[in-house]
């Protein structure tokens, strides 16, 4: 694996430079996965399903594995920034390419960045109500994009570490959880009595679909990762196996400690669990973590998914300006400031809720393309890296997993499905008048 601290000096010829190894991308893929969804998701998927959520999860296992092993063969054969953006734009065209770039870096991006900036300022004042008031409230929101901004605009190393650091904050409180919680389970709490409705047995699938999503966007950095046909493979093995297992974890540790209290404990279920097996300081060890895993989270989108700005810019499908490279960081600086001042914006003027309506659907849509885009990519022969790391079975993958990701896409919610409609609508307009512009110009 590589080590963080080693530096590759070839730059790329997007003009960055290759220093994300398998171990920083496998880092970046698990803290991107961990946001806030883990601490409230046990309680969640067990009002939906009770014990029997661990059903949901070996489901969803399977599902997010079809997906992310397209990821790996994508990934493998386009190895320039841009993650579900690159893939698809390259199989499928320049209108595919704005679409996914838009789903990728604003419906999934910015907006999600936004709405986990409100969650984390809104725990800040539960711990300090002073932050509860409007003005404190912003100022936190604008210092935290500005810091965050800053550290990745001098080198995607800091950029790296720092996320890196944040990783095992987050790492660290939960696998105490898992841990020591599990002396004290009740094993009667995880018998399965009944089994659940196949409706209720794929809300709670889609739900933690959902809670996986992120690993995408550690991909959008393609143009700095190194020996990406080695690297974004078993980078994607790693960091997703590491997910699987705590979550899994998780789950039985919480179901096995709070019983039937689990279902009912949809704010905040790790912090009741770690209060009912520790006491007091369980539950201000659980809060701690969950703070350090949003920073985490909004650290991670700022590293990532301004890369899926600069490659959409440096292909000319939005302004060039978005593509200028830092002279002395070698770094994306005018993507990462605007996708930064954007996503501090809609943090200031929305509310968690409505930023999540888009952003939800969003990535269901780049995973259905991704996994099209493997065939199309096959079809073409396309490959920018020397080795490309191949799925078996041939096109058994690729379609399996679009067939789950239309299934899922078919369990969405009404007001997420207008969402996401309008969002393609309002892109498709805008490709249409930059590409009249061009032309005029």
């Amino acid at each position: 694996m590589s080590n963080l601290s080693q530096v590759e000096t070839v730059v790329t010829e997007e003009g960055l430079l290759r220093a994300i190894g398998t171990r920083s991308l496998s880092l970046g893929i698990i803290n991107m996965i961990i946001g806030a969804g883990i601490f409230v998701l046990p309680g969640l998927v067990a009002s939906l399903l009770g014990p029997s959520a661990i059903l949901a999860y070996l489901i969803c296992s399977v599902a997010v594995a079809l997906v992310f092993l397209c990821f790996a063969e994508a990934g493998s054969r386009v190895s320039r920034s841009g993650g579900a953006y690159a893939y698809i734009e390259d199989a499928f065209g320049p209108f595919a390419g704005f679409l996914a770039a838009t789903l990728l870096w604003f419906g999934w991006g910015a907006l999600a960045n936004a709405a986990v900036a409100i969650a984390l300022a809104e725990m800040l004042a539960v711990a300090f109500p002073v932050f509860s008031g409007a003005l404190p409230k912003a100022l936190f929101i604008i210092v935290l994009f500005g810091g965050l901004a800053w550290i990745n605009i001098i080198g995607v190393k800091s950029g790296v570490r720092f996320a890196a650091v944040n990783t095992y904050g987050k790492l660290i409180p939960l696998a105490i959880l898992v841990l020591f919680g599990a002396f004290f389970v009740q094993w009667d709490y995880l018998a399965i009595t009944a089994m659940p409705s196949v409706s209720n047995l794929g809300a709670g699938t889609l739900l933690l679909v959902f809670a996986f999503g992120g690993a995408e966007i550690a991909l959008n950095a393609g143009g700095e990762i190194k020996n990406p046909e080695r690297t974004v493979p078993l980078g994607l093995l790693i960091g997703i196996g590491v997910v699987f297992i705590l979550y899994l974890s998780i789950q039985t540790v919480a179901q096995g400690v709070l019983g039937p209290d689990l279902a009912i404990s949809l704010e905040a279920p790790l912090v009741a669990t770690a209060e009912r097996a520790f006491g007091p300081w369980g539950k201000t060890f659980l809060l701690i973590g969950a703070g350090i895993s949003l920073v985490g989270v909004t650290s991670g989108h700022i590293l990532s998914n301004p890369r899926a700005l600069f490659a959409a810019a440096r292909d000319g499908l939005l302004p060039r300006k978005l593509a200028e490279v830092h002279p002395r960081y070698k770094t994306p600086a005018m993507a990462i400031l605007f996708y930064s001042v954007l996503a501090c914006g809609f943090a200031l003027s929305g509310s968690f809720k409505t930023l999540a309506i888009v952003s939800s659907g969003s990535v269901l849509l780049l995973y259905l393309g991704t996994s099209l885009a493997v065939l199309k990519l096959r079809k073409n022969g396309q490959t920018s890296t020397k080795k490309v790391f191949v799925l078996p079975f041939g096109p058994a993958i690729p379609l399996l997993s679009s067939a789950v990701v239309i299934w899922l896409l078919s369990n969405m919610k009404l007001e997420e499905a207008i969402g996401l409609g309008l969002l393609l609508l309002v892109s498709s307009l805008l490709y249409v008048v930059q590409r009249y512009f061009r032309k005029v110009n």
